[in-house]
């Protein structure tokens, strides 16, 4: 086997990989978004609780 036959075979598992890290990417993006809006949320609870 030539070495552009081996890329061919091995090239499917490289791009289920890839999909893999971006899935896996966008997930932790939505959780950080959902994360930071329950952290802010929860900031400004605070502040207008400690107002003078």
């Amino acid at each position: 086997m030539d070495e552009g036959t081996a890329a061919i075979a091995i090239s499917p598992i490289l791009v289920l990989i890839q999909l893999c890290f971006l899935v896996i990417g966008i997930i932790c993006v939505v959780l950080f978004i959902k994360l930071a809006r329950r952290g802010i949320k929860t900031l400004d609870d605070y502040i207008e609780k400690n107002k003078f």
